[in-house]
């Protein structure tokens, strides 16, 4: 095709004059020179104000070419097995169908005769093409193909071999080993885009199948089926970076990287454990600079938040947050810390690890193979004229016992347990070995949270609720004429899955002089926590319903994470539940 032709069908597309066409292109050029990468059709659309999918649309319309919309269009292995992986991904290209002996191939650019040409060579058949948006190519290429699938079939070209190497640099040196590096590279790219907290190498007897954990869900990741053959070469590549010993598989290690992805520096905490047919790993991925949130945004009701700022402030006493794993509970923490942070305070905190550095406070990472443990550094720290302390994890009935006395001694410490609810907390202590009345005289309140995922704001729409499930769930039935109920209906925004986020649910529970004779008493937790529902303490469950109401979570994601109430038996989890979208 003519340049004058290609030109006027592009500038027709995009609705503007031949000649800002001409300048948008030098625009163009001069971005690439600079390494943009972008390609020039994506570039116009943008300059114009046009969504790449409706400029695409017309600009086949104009060509008489057809557009393929390649979410509605599954393609099967038989028609992708035409065109190599290497020809796919290097230049963006999907195979889409076979009618009559030809082969349909989607691409983004129709002006590329380079691109044309490799198709047409490598397909070996007679090839026609049609348009698609580059983005919505590359998401069916990792769909179908899986990601990195273009570097193992560099990878693929020689034998599999584990590396032995201690250096980038010797890394490098082998064409084999740099397509290890390039793999590795793409799956933590790909969860970094994907807002992963966790990825895991999960080996099996005939796959390695890596997950990627968003919003606290984890998600099978689409990998290219010969992924197992390099599943040393990989492993080995993640402890050289992480610095851990390669040779040793016997035995569980733990190692750290650090990597800078566009300006953001992400620090990852790498875990490895023999299993039966080779060595998982984990990778957990800190975001240093998401945790500096204020009390304000954490999603605290009103009077809760209240509350929390006149404990932080109390010259002594335990402050305990209490959670599962991946609870936000560290997150809290550090709000609390910041919210309080000042040149009159000292403020000390051992953990394990230390997670986010924050200005001004003195952070002690724990050390157990040499000797430097949460009771250890405990003890030490409060010659160190703290005014406040932070313990990373209360494990053990010595960590109890010196942060206790701690806090009876002019100390505020703040730290975390493992318990489902704020009054279990309270049965845990004692079970440790701790006095009663020294639970009941140091603890001034307890914490629990969990974390829901939020609706996404891109494809949130109102839903209608059947008024008898609520009530099944206890939902507050005098709140439901007038409550509002919403869900995400997916987009390619949120992985078609309806939420993108997540947000803390609360429960505080404050030692009052009610509760003191009860935890004297050793009365069960849920004695406790039901005197402090009628004192006015909001269930987890209450403070999810509450985020329900503001649209900002689903009923489902409450039931979720929130304990099962005795009332509510087998119902909570139940697929039936009576939800429809609102004509």
């Amino acid at each position: 095709m003519a340049f004058s032709s290609a030109k006027n069908l592009v500038a027709s597309a995009a609705g503007v004059s031949t000649d800002q066409f001409e300048d948008w292109r030098g625009a163009w050029r001069t971005a690439t020179a600079g390494g943009s990468g972008e390609r020039l059709l994506g570039f116009i659309a943008r300059e114009g104000g046009v969504a790449e999918d409706v400029f695409i649309r017309k600009l086949a319309e104009a060509m008489g070419w057809p557009y393929v919309d390649l979410q509605k269009h599954p393609v099967p292995a038989e028609v992708r097995n035409k065109i190599s992986t290497k020809v796919a991904f290097q230049h963006c290209v999907l195979p889409a169908a076979i009618a009559d002996g030809t082969l349909q191939v989607t691409v983004s650019d129709p002006f590329d005769a380079a691109m044309m040409n490799a198709v047409r060579f490598d397909a070996n058949m007679p090839v026609t093409f049609a348009l698609s948006p580059q983005a919505e190519i590359e998401k069916a290429l990792k769909k179908y193909y899986g990601v990195g699938a273009e570097t193992l079939e560099e990878l693929g070209e020689g034998e599999p071999m584990e590396l032995e190497v201690a250096s980038d640099k010797e890394i490098t040196e082998d064409d084999q080993e740099a397509s290890v590096i390039k793999f590795v590279n793409q799956i933590i790219w790909e969860a970094y885009k994907d807002r992963s907290t966790d990825i895991h190498f999960e080996p099996a007897e005939d796959e390695l199948r890596i997950r990627y954990r968003i919003d606290g869900i984890l998600h099978q990741t689409p990998m290219p089926p010969q992924l197992k053959r390099f599943q040393a070469a990989l492993i080995s590549r993640i402890k050289v970076m992480s610095g851990m010993n390669i040779a040793e598989k016997r035995l569980p290690q733990d190692g750290r990287i650090n990597v800078r992805i566009k300006g953001e520096e992400i620090d990852i905490r790498v875990s490895t454990v023999p299993t039966v047919y080779g060595e998982s790993v984990s990778l957990r991925l800190l975001t240093r600079g998401k945790i500096f949130l204020s009390l304000d945004k954490l999603g605290f009701a009103a009077k809760d938040e209240a509350l929390i700022r006149d404990i932080i402030v109390k010259p002594h006493g335990i402050f305990l947050v209490t959670g599962p794993t991946g609870s936000g509970k560290s997150t809290s923490l550090y709000a609390f810390l910041s919210a309080i942070n000042s040149v009159h305070k000292r403020i000390i905190t051992i953990e394990e690890p230390v997670e986010y550095e924050l200005k001004g406070i003195n952070q002690i990472a724990v050390r157990p193979e040499i000797g430097l443990t949460f009771a250890m550094g405990l003890r030490h720290i409060l010659r160190q004229d703290p005014n406040v302390v932070m313990v990373g994890e209360i494990r053990d009935g010595e960590t109890a016992e010196i942060a206790i006395r701690a806090s009876l001694t002019g100390h505020l410490v703040f730290s975390t347990l493992h318990t489902n609810d704020a009054a279990s907390a309270f049965t845990r202590l004692i079970d440790m070995g701790i006095e009663p009345f020294l639970v009941a005289s140091s603890v001034e309140a307890i914490m629990a949270q969990r974390l829901v995922r939020t609706i996404c704001p891109g494809c949130k729409v109102e839903q209608r609720v059947e008024l008898d499930y609520l009530k099944k769930i206890g939902f507050p039935e005098e709140e439901i004429e007038s409550a509002k109920f919403w869900r995400g209906a997916g987009c390619e925004e949120c992985r078609q899955l309806g939420y993108q986020g997540r947000k803390g649910i609360y429960e505080l529970l404050t030692v009052t002089e009610a509760i003191r004779p009860m935890i004297l008493n050793r009365t069960p937790a849920t004695t406790i926590s039901q005197r402090a529902i009628e004192n006015g303490m909001r269930t987890l469950r209450t403070d999810g319903w509450t985020k329900v109401k503001n649209g900002e979570t689903t009923i489902e994601e409450v039931l979720r994470v929130t304990q099962v109430e005795e009332h509510m038996g087998a119902l909570v989890g139940d697929e039936k539940t009576g939800i429809w979208i609102k004509d």
